[in-house]
């Protein structure tokens, strides 16, 4: 499995806040058997232009010294989209997952379908192409909404762990992969125990191998490689899935 989305750089934003914490996170990955492993801090889209700060460097050299062989690591950034990104910044490759065109993006929680529609088009229109991290945590986020944005040549990428939420959020992040909206999964991990791979177990308990395959493995190593993703099918999450998430966290402790 491949995680294009971690706060797992040290110290920078609001995830891991050492290197000791990240390589403990790291480890656990491994053992769930998560092979690669984006490093994407938060960034907002006003200070792009300048280019990643040397405290990143400083941080990524620090973990990489002491991390595990195994999940590989990656650079990236989950670029707050809360104003416009000029073509200077967008043409940075170190905000890019992997150095590839597609680009992590988010906005706040709040923002409107217009906003998140002009903004994606302006990255896509730079040749870049927009990931929209966790869609399903925007209230503007509907099925019809993110068809539009796929449709301008963004692609989606679900919270894993959001699969198994009683939320709204939950409840969107589910639709999007039943309608084949989703385009891969991701962990979000912030130097916690959040995976991939309970997004994977989730909807391989709801006979959605195929779905996990592109999602988690094919899709996520298409991106890195700088190729298209595939498009993924529909998965019919049953009715009782509130009944099967209730077995999958009790079992789980």
């Amino acid at each position: 499995m491949i995680d294009l989305h971690s706060h797992l750089l040290p110290g920078v934003d609001d995830g891991s806040r050492s290197v000791d914490q990240s390589v403990k996170v790291l480890g656990a990955m491994a053992q769930q058997g998560i092979t690669d492993v984006c490093l994407t801090p938060h960034f907002p889209a006003g200070r792009a232009e300048a280019g990643l700060p040397v405290a990143h460097e400083r941080a990524f050299t620090a973990l990489r010294e002491q991390a595990p062989a195994v999940p590989r690591l990656h650079r990236g950034a989950e670029v707050m989209l809360d104003r416009p990104i000029n073509r200077q910044a967008a043409a940075i490759r170190s905000f890019t997952l992997g150095g590839s065109r597609y680009m992590l993006v988010e906005f706040p929680r709040l923002v409107a379908f217009d906003i998140v529609n002009n903004a994606l088009s302006q990255v896509s229109a730079m040749g870049v192409i927009p990931l929209l991290a966790h869609p399903e945590r925007y209230s503007c986020c509907s099925v019809n909404a993110v068809r539009h944005w796929k449709s301008i040549g963004a692609k989606m990428q679900v919270d894993a762990t959001t699969l198994l939420s009683a939320q709204a959020r939950g409840q969107r992040a589910r639709q999007l992969v039943a309608e084949g909206l989703a385009d891969i999964l991701a962990g979000d991990n912030h130097g916690d125990d959040r995976t991939v791979a309970t997004g994977a177990h989730f909807l391989k308990a709801q006979d959605g191998v195929e779905q996990v395959e592109l999602l988690v493995v094919r899709n996520p190593a298409a991106i890195l490689s700088d190729q298209p993703v595939a498009p993924v099918p529909p998965l019919a999450i049953r009715r009782s899935w509130m009944r099967r998430i209730k077995e999958f966290l009790e079992g789980g402790r």
